[in-house]
């Protein structure tokens, strides 16, 4: 399938490239994008055509569903691992209808400027935004659903198990890309009591504690294997 036109960018205003079958979702979510400040500068329906359309235009985000054709297979993860190697300047989102654990990991944990969400979550405007602006500045997003996956299919005997209820909701947080200052204000809690949290949580599970948000976030996530192969429909 042939990509498709975007509109002409303007200088200063980040530049978007969609990369979804789905038609509707794909054109819905061009609109969102011109409309919230965004440039959209080329769709398609297909892997291939997604790696060309990034290598000519160069964009600040690929936004890209999992499973595209010929096979709806993991061709979109592919493809972002691709981008991600060859042209590290444009940061990728992943969309999925479907919690895949295994196949996603291994780009989330490579680097910043990777996000994956459930296309569920585009519904809300606001927090898809928000994450497209965190992954967009170098962050690392996480759904929380993956997170409760993860965290579901660790076997009995875990470091988690060690965790208190409010430091695993300190961690879902810590997973989504929030900074001490995002979980403090989301919590209702002071960005001191949120440090211990953390500080608690990085020494039960073994990982030292670093400045660079999106690299704690991902050694959290890295720790929670291994995981359980298979995909669950999303919630």
């Amino acid at each position: 399938m042939p990509g498709e036109a975007g509109t002409a960018a303007v200088p200063g205003r980040a530049r978007v490239v969609l990369a979804d079958d789905d038609v509707l979702l794909r054109e819905g979510l061009a609109s969102l994008f011109q409309r919230s400040g965004y440039d959209v500068v080329g769709q398609c329906g297909e892997a291939t055509t997604l790696v060309n359309l990034v290598s000519e235009h160069r964009p600040d985000l690929a936004v890209i569903d999992i499973r595209m054709p010929p096979k709806h297979g993991t061709e979109g993860l592919d493809a972002a691992k691709y981008i991600r190697d060859r042209f590290p300047a444009t940061a990728v989102l992943l969309l999925s209808a479907y919690i895949e654990v295994e196949e996603a990991m291994d780009l989330l944990a490579a680097r910043g400027g990777t996000g994956y969400l459930l296309k569920s979550r585009v519904t809300d405007v606001a927090q898809f935004l928000d994450t497209v602006e965190r992954v967009l500045k170098g962050g690392s997003v996480v759904d929380p659903a993956l997170v409760r996956e993860l965290v579901a299919a660790r076997h009995v005997h875990d470091p988690l198990d060690e965790l208190t209820d409010r430091e695993r909701e300190v961690l879902s947080l810590m997973a989504e890309g929030r900074s001490n200052a995002g979980i403090a204000h989301r919590l209702y809690v002071s960005e001191g009591t949120v440090e211990k949290h953390v500080h608690s949580i990085l020494s039960k599970l073994l990982v030292p504690e670093t400045d660079d948000d999106h690299r704690r976030v991902l050694a959290v996530l890295t720790f929670l294997g291994p995981r359980r192969p298979g995909r669950e429909p999303a919630r």
